[in-house]
């Protein structure tokens, strides 16, 4: 069986993570770990998990294989070096992740911006100058494509050209609510779709947080615009609280039911902002270190290596510069021109946007000397 395939059946079968995770450490290739049954007595699996993945649904197999088949569609392992790092750092993190899109966005400093279902046209507009300011800053723009807020934050990026990635409450390929089909389909070809939950999984209420707590790991910083007293916007923000990861609120009027969810974070600590620069400048510092971090990780020359001078670059970063020329190329282009995967020229990429030897300009990128 294919190793993806075999992961998105292991994702599937639901249940407990720790023994699923457990499976995959010790049987590295997903396809081997779904036919040693001894090895799922050895590591716990539950008797529903291991029912499931003796006989899989009707047809299950078949859609998730189906769903693969499609360009930027794949599955990442929490034991994989692809799962990004944030979320792997975060206490108790999915045994996978659904993506459909630029995976590598997922490895980019990211700012969440979540707020009311249903906004002022201040809020609205808000939303979209915060968006639109964060990606130019060079950030990645995060949500979870709920109407309002959400959906106004990613529109604004995507108009204008910049990274952003939706975390779903339900499969990649289910649009929830219905009237963000057109932003769906734009998020896939230009952004990213990220779940938890695999192809054809409906929206149920439970998914919602789970989701909230996935967008609030994977971001350095969560950003609320409007959101009443009982909003899910405050969960995501006292998940991202919780998570070490900074909360910032937007004041408005007393007399906006919308203001109350905000003023009442701002009293529990939040950070009172009112322009997008407050909040880059407070997040300037770790997003150098996580970008750092990721470099790391992926390329063993580090992060150190990619900051000096041209002439001075091991092969791989040397190559890069050299490939990107002064034309604006997208990152596909680098990847053909290099022979890089996408996964190894995200960091290599971010660290020299960082030192500014490069731009990132409407999803392209181009030397700045």
């Amino acid at each position: 069986m294919d190793p993806v395939l075999a992961l998105a059946l292991l994702a599937a079968a639901g249940g407990p993570v720790a023994p699923r995770r457990r499976l995959l450490e010790q049987a590295p290739d997903p396809a081997e770990a779904l036919a040693d049954r001894a090895l799922w007595r050895a590591c716990q699996l539950t008797p529903s998990q291991a029912a499931f993945l003796r006989a899989p649904p009707d047809g299950l197999a078949g859609r998730l294989e189906a769903w693969l088949a499609e360009p930027g569609h794949s599955v990442l392992a929490c034991t994989g070096t692809d799962y990004p790092p944030a979320l792997a750092q975060a206490p108790g993190p999915p045994l996978a992740l659904f993506v459909a899109g630029d995976a590598s966005l997922l490895w980019r400093p990211s700012i969440a911006v979540v707020g009311s279902r249903a906004p002022t046209p201040g809020g609205v507009q808000h939303a979209a100058e915060f968006a639109r300011a964060f990606a130019q800053a060079g950030f990645v723009v995060g949500s979870g494509m709920a109407a309002g807020i959400d959906a106004a934050a990613h529109a604004a990026v995507l108009d204008a050209g910049g990274p952003t990635f939706a975390v779903l409450g339900t499969g990649p390929d289910v649009v929830y609510p219905l009237d963000n089909t057109a932003l769906h389909a734009r998020l896939a070809d230009r952004g990213l779709l990220v779940s938890e939950h695999p192809p054809g999984t409906r929206p149920r209420r439970e998914h919602f947080p789970s989701r909230n707590r996935l967008l609030a790991a994977l971001c350095l910083g969560t950003v609320v615009i409007e959101a009443a007293e009982r909003s899910g916007a405050l969960i995501t923000a006292r998940l991202a609280a919780e998570a070490g990861r900074e909360v910032f609120a937007l004041p408005g009027s007393i007399r906006n039911p919308l203001a109350r969810g905000c003023h009442r974070l701002i009293r529990e600590g939040a950070t009172l902002v009112e322009t997008p620069a407050e909040v880059v400048e407070a997040l300037a510092q770790d997003a150098a270190i996580e970008a750092r971090r990721a470099l790391e990780r992926l390329c063993p020359d580090g992060p150190a290596a990619a900051a000096e001078a041209p002439a001075d670059m091991p092969a791989a970063h040397q190559m890069l510069w050299q490939a990107m020329g002064f034309d604006p190329t997208d990152m596909d282009e680098l990847a053909e021109r290099t022979g890089l995967t996408l996964l190894e020229l995200s960091p290599m990429l971010l660290a020299m946007e960082l030192d500014g030897r490069i731009a990132r300009e409407h999803g392209r990128y181009v030397r700045l000397g």
